[in-house]
């Protein structure tokens, strides 16, 4: 069983559970973090234009079965295709921040 008593901040959470910061268990949850992320900016992104998944699929090109999976954040994502989704399907514009 393990000992959370002595953990006092978030990040120390984070590295007692997934480990250190460019560990393979650390780099795996933080992809997952990201790709919960993006999936649910999607999905409120959708909702508040008041479309389907189908509706939104068919502005951007794309299928119904694959917004869901991004939606679920089961599904791999290439950033043209994320900038599609939300440029033409949703008429929004997508800023990107690198740290």
């Amino acid at each position: 069983m393990k000992n959370y008593k002595d953990l006092k901040t978030f990040d120390e959470l984070i590295e007692f559970e997934h480990g250190k910061v460019g560990s393979a268990s650390r780099i795996k949850y933080e992809e997952s973090a990201q790709m919960f992320i993006v999936s649910e900016m999607l999905k409120a992104a959708r909702k508040a234009a008041n479309l389907t998944q189908e509706q939104l699929a068919e502005k951007a090109g794309t299928k119904k079965s694959y917004i869901s999976k991004l939606e679920n954040g089961k599904g791999n994502i290439q950033l043209s295709t994320l900038i599609r989704i939300f440029e033409q399907g949703l008429n929004k514009r997508i800023g990107l921040t690198f740290l």
